[in-house]
């Protein structure tokens, strides 16, 4: 589906808005896991996560002829706040659909961009539905999360940077929701080097892509897990068949287990990592094999710094 130049083209214009995270590493972790672990920390990028990357792609594709008159998007947080910034950035107006349950660290950030926010229930389905209706309604152009090919480029991009980077890597974990970061990663990624793993995590408790992967169909399931930015109920009908087309196995980790990795971030790397950046590393210490190349995707770091506590006391 996709060429290399897509990826290239993409970055290129995206270039102004985003960070080109450089990978870090950590010695004792290194230690703890017996692999040679390399981090790409999305969490130190523009808005906080990997989602400027997509909604940038987006943005910039639709500003360069169609007239805006607004964009809405549905998020758990994270994609709102860069959709939000992106349209700042631009002059245009921006809705915002989230969960009443979203972090109110994520809430104040969409309204520091100038966007509007709507809030509904706590599932995925419920705010995709409301922000498709306000875009019907108002004229506004839907920003998609995941399911998007703009949006999947755009993240394709972190997996363009890995191959620039140059190491040798055996595997590359990267977080799932809806499926956009993963499939634009493992595209990108397959597109230039096919020997390289594409592994996906999720949270056992919200694992609506895993659940698909090994049914052969789009299935749709309840979710419950501390990772916000992973609680879809049900994978992306463009980004499914691109997962099981080039991603080559999905983990599942524990919320003791991402909690776990969280704390292992801010011991030994000084990070502060949201739930849903965590559970590559989380994945990456399960790992049997030793003396491995491993590259974790830290998708996000947009923690409610005063309710960090309650993740380790609960």
């Amino acid at each position: 589906m996709f060429k290399p130049s897509d990826f290239i083209s993409v970055k290129r214009r995206i270039k102004p808005y985003i960070h080109e995270t450089r990978i870090l590493s950590s010695k004792s972790i290194n230690e703890i896991s017996g692999n040679n672990i390399f981090l790409k920390p999305e969490c130190l990028q523009k808005t906080g996560s990997f989602k400027i990357r997509g909604a940038a792609s987006k943005i910039t594709s639709l500003a360069q002829g169609e007239k805006i008159d607004g964009v809405v998007t549905a998020s758990s947080g994270n994609h709102g706040q860069a959709v939000a910034y992106m349209a700042k950035t631009f002059g245009i107006k921006a809705t915002i659909v989230i969960p009443n349950n979203a972090p109110q660290a994520k809430i104040k950030a969409m309204e520091g961009y100038g966007a509007e926010i709507v809030l509904v229930g706590p599932m995925s389905n419920e705010r995709l539905d409301m922000a498709q209706k306000i875009a019907r309604e108002r004229g506004y152009i839907y920003i998609p999360p995941y399911d998007d090919l703009e949006v999947i480029k755009g993240q394709g991009t972190i997996g363009l940077e890995l191959i620039k980077w140059g190491e040798k890597i055996d595997k590359v974990f990267v977080p799932i929701g809806g499926g956009g970061l993963i499939s634009g990663i493992a595209s990108c990624i397959k597109t230039f080097y096919p020997k390289i793993k594409v592994i996906g995590v999720e949270p056992k408790g919200s694992c609506s892509m895993y659940t698909s992967w090994i049914k052969g169909e789009i299935t749709e399931i309840a979710t419950d897990t501390i990772a916000d930015g992973l609680r879809a109920v049900k994978p992306g009908e463009i980004t499914f068949p691109l997962v099981q087309k080039y991603v080559d196995n999905i983990v599942l980790v524990e919320e003791d287990e991402i909690k776990a990795a969280m704390a292992l971030y801010m011991e030994r790397m000084k990070l502060i990592v949201e739930p849903s950046g965590a559970v590559t590393l989380a994945a990456i210490l399960k790992e049997e094999a030793l003396n491995q190349n491993l590259v974790g995707i830290v998708s996000g770091g947009n923690v409610d710094i005063t309710k960090i506590s309650q993740y380790f006391l609960e």
